[in-house]
């Protein structure tokens, strides 16, 4: 790699906050909105920082940052996911939230936008650490989350485990059980069937749908995934079920590539085997940039974010580009994405069955029923192909790109919410 593409790629890894503005912007032209609905868009509500003391497991008390970005509720209660990464920061929690905002109104959900997380390595604590330090974190934060205020969520490095812990600290503190205070539970204590598929299932669905819209049959249709944890792996498993030929997939250590398919079933996700992907016997190995860059019909990262740069864009094969991971595209290769006619499905749509699925679980709790897990499939396949025909709409009626039809379709539900309800006071 050169000096100058080195550079390049510095420049446009920007923060999640500086991404979310410049798509806010660009979406905002084709929009009928208020500037200062626009301009308020841009920040969020509140964000707040906490100190999370931890007793370790030797004795030893280390104290570690929390944070809870709100950006906009004026569409219901915040929503959003807690991670536990050592590269959290309260501007990476700011413009997670914001995307959150945009995936809750494309798929007319009741929520506004939440995102949180502990500046922490989860890998280099125990279980008893862990269970300690998220019910610290839930009681400093406590103020601040509720069901009807702001709904945590899991995330990087997080859980069902851990929201069980969450919502137990929080319960006990209110002195009442309140299982709605959090979403992603294990459904012993009101968590939903199918949730923690439900973002791999929801761009599975989105990727068929592209298939389709793009009249490629999905069973002569191949696909690559990076990323074969949660989202990828059930995505990839769902696909190769409906018929499409998975090719190649990946983990932190590189990927796995067979021209005939691969059995996703007997390739271990990382729940199954953490970095268990390059174990599992295949004709070839390829590293995460290149399967990226493979010639097949569809690509889905599902890994991390700003994978695909102006550094590698033009180096891209595939047809359609769905995203599930956030924000896996920068602006820049965007634009040559676009250029060069590659379609991109954005993560808004794609990924968001984890949040709709989250919505199903917040109405169990508030109805102390469960739904089956049929229902919720169901139920996520109607809620997924109704934001895609939103979406679609705005592609043909306007002549848009896919990432900029789905930011219509938000910021026009979120307009109207605002105009509704005007500014107090």
């Amino acid at each position: 790699m050169t000096s100058t593409q080195t550079d390049q790629d510095e420049i446009e890894h920007t923060s999640a906050l500086e991404t979310a503005r410049r798509q806010l912007d660009g979406a905002a032209e084709y929009v009928d909105l208020d500037c200062g609905v626009v301009e308020r868009l841009k920040h969020p509500t509140r964000v707040v920082e906490v100190s999370v003391p931890l007793e370790r497991d030797d004795g030893e008390v280390e104290v570690f940052t929390g944070y809870r970005a709100q950006h906009d509720d004026v569409r219901g209660p915040y929503k959003g996911g807690l991670r536990y990464h050592p590269d959290v920061t309260a501007e990476e929690c700011i413009g997670l939230s914001m995307w959150m905002t945009w995936k809750c109104a494309v798929m007319d959900l009741p929520f506004g936008g939440g995102k949180g997380g502990v500046v922490v390595n989860p890998k280099e604590l125990s279980d008893d650490e862990k269970e300690r330090l998220t019910r610290r974190f839930a009681e400093e934060i406590r103020d601040e989350v509720g069901p009807n205020q702001d709904i945590p969520a899991p995330d990087m490095g997080t859980d069902v485990q851990t929201m069980a812990w969450f919502m137990d600290a929080y319960s006990m503190q209110q002195g009442e059980t309140v299982p709605g205070v959090v979403t992603g539970k294990p459904p012993v204590v009101g968590g939903s069937y199918g949730r923690e598929e439900a973002p791999g299932r929801s761009v599975a669905i989105i990727s068929r749908e592209a298939m389709a819209y793009y009249e490629k049959d999905i069973e002569e249709s191949t696909v690559a995934v990076q990323g074969y944890g949660s989202v990828g792996a059930n995505a990839a498993r769902l696909l190769d079920e409906w018929g499409a030929t998975i090719v190649a997939v990946s983990d932190v250590n590189g990927a796995i590539y067979d021209s005939t398919g691969l059995e996703t079933q007997a390739v271990p996700s990382h729940k199954e085997e953490p970095e268990g992907v390059m174990k599992h016997d295949a004709p070839n190995t390829l590293t995460n940039s290149e399967l990226l860059e493979l010639d097949v019909d569809v690509v889905i990262p599902a890994a991390v974010g700003n994978v695909i740069t102006s550094g590698n864009a033009d180096q891209i094969q595939a047809d359609i580009v769905v995203e599930g991971s956030n924000g896996p595209t920068t602006a820049e290769a965007d634009d040559i994405l676009g250029d060069r006619n590659i379609k991109i499905v954005p993560d808004i749509l794609a990924n968001a069955g984890g949040v709709t699925v989250s919505y199903f679980e917040w109405l169990q709790d508030i109805n102390r029923r469960q739904w089956s897990r049929e229902r919720v499939i169901t139920e996520l396949e109607s809620e997924m192909i109704s934001a895609w025909d939103s979406v679609k709409s705005e592609v043909e009626g306007r002549d848009l790109r896919w990432r900029e039809a789905a930011y219509v379709v938000a910021l026009e539900r979120i307009g109207a919410a605002k105009e509704a309800r005007g500014l107090w006071p």
